[in-house]
């Protein structure tokens, strides 16, 4: 019984570290989603910079100010490079999360269907050995029934 009291520790901490690469998962999948709408926030600015742009394009523009729009962008489109590999890198963590969480959900699976097997191990030998108290029972009133009152066989 003490083995089964063990493995039982055993799939708790298991489910405790599940628990936890589960939580890992989502804080993962949480700044994935913080990374994308930055990146689509740099977009949209961007685009809506260059609307603003484009419909002075008949305008008369001095070109120190076309230089500053045209550093601008670049700095912009660097800007969106930089979290495009935020964003690749949250990916990858999420890869591992989940790959953590699946070797956890896997390690509980077994220890709990090992834990079962013990149980219906010891279950089954609890079980012969009430049979067995019960045959030498039945065969000690048996013995007795036969041999009579005085302890002779009759």
């Amino acid at each position: 019984m003490s083995a089964l009291s063990a493995l039982s520790v055993a799939v708790e901490l298991a489910e405790r570290k599940r628990d936890e690469a589960r939580r890992l998962l989502q804080d993962a999948r949480r700044a994935q989603q913080a990374a994308h709408d930055q990146m689509a926030q740099l977009q949209g600015y961007a685009q809506e910079t260059q609307n603003r742009w484009g419909m002075r394009a008949n305008a008369n523009v001095q070109p120190e100010v076309m230089y500053h729009h045209y550093q601008f962008m670049d700095r912009l489109h660097h800007a969106m490079g930089l979290q495009t590999t935020v964003v690749a890198s949250h990916d990858e963590r999420i890869g591992a999360a989940q790959q953590g969480l699946l070797a956890m959900e896997v390690r509980l699976a077994s220890l709990k269907k090992l834990t079962d097997k013990r149980r219906k191990e010891f279950e089954l030998l609890q079980s012969r050995r009430d049979q067995k108290q019960t045959d030498e029972r039945a065969a000690l009133q048996y013995r007795s029934a036969s041999s009579g009152p005085d302890g002779r066989e009759s």
